[in-house]
């Protein structure tokens, strides 16, 4: 699907539009990024008892979570062949948009690659959506705003 496309068919509540190598996937309601964390590492000297050095370490994995999505099925496919054991990482763009289909702020995450897929629970007695989420992994991001 175009970007376009993507963009004129879906109602207004589906914020975000995910680009996958330049290519628009889909549009989903819900959108968590990741808590970029550091790992501490607390070095405790001797003598020194009012006082613990904190050092940076190496920063925490970093997961994407997308929920609610309409578009082209490319992104499922991408995680059936990721469960073959085809690890394809690939660049990952999130576009939060305004009414008017505008971009606001977009999110770029280099490296990302899906690691679970939940499909959605549908059930007859209940009146509610069926939400159905994609997590990914991903290395560095950045915001361009």
């Amino acid at each position: 699907m175009s970007d376009s496309t993507i963009r004129d068919t879906t109602h207004a509540v589906f914020r975000f539009v995910v680009d996958v190598d330049g290519t628009p996937y889909g549009a989903f309601t819900e959108c968590t990024l990741p808590t970029i964390e550091w790992e501490i590492e607390e070095v405790k000297e001797g003598g020194l008892n009012t006082f613990t050095h904190q050092l940076p370490g190496r920063r925490k994995g970093a997961k994407i979570v997308l929920k609610n999505g309409v578009g082209a099925s490319e992104l499922v496919n991408w995680y059936v062949d990721t469960m073959s054991e085809q690890f394809t990482r690939r660049p990952l763009t999130i576009s939060l948009l305004d009414s008017q289909k505008n971009t606001i702020i977009s999110w770029h995450a280099a490296d990302a690659y899906p690691v679970k897929w939940t499909g959605p629970q549908l059930k007859s007695s209940e009146n509610s959506v069926a939400i159905q989420t994609l997590e990914l992994a991903c290395g560095e991001i950045t915001v361009n705003v």
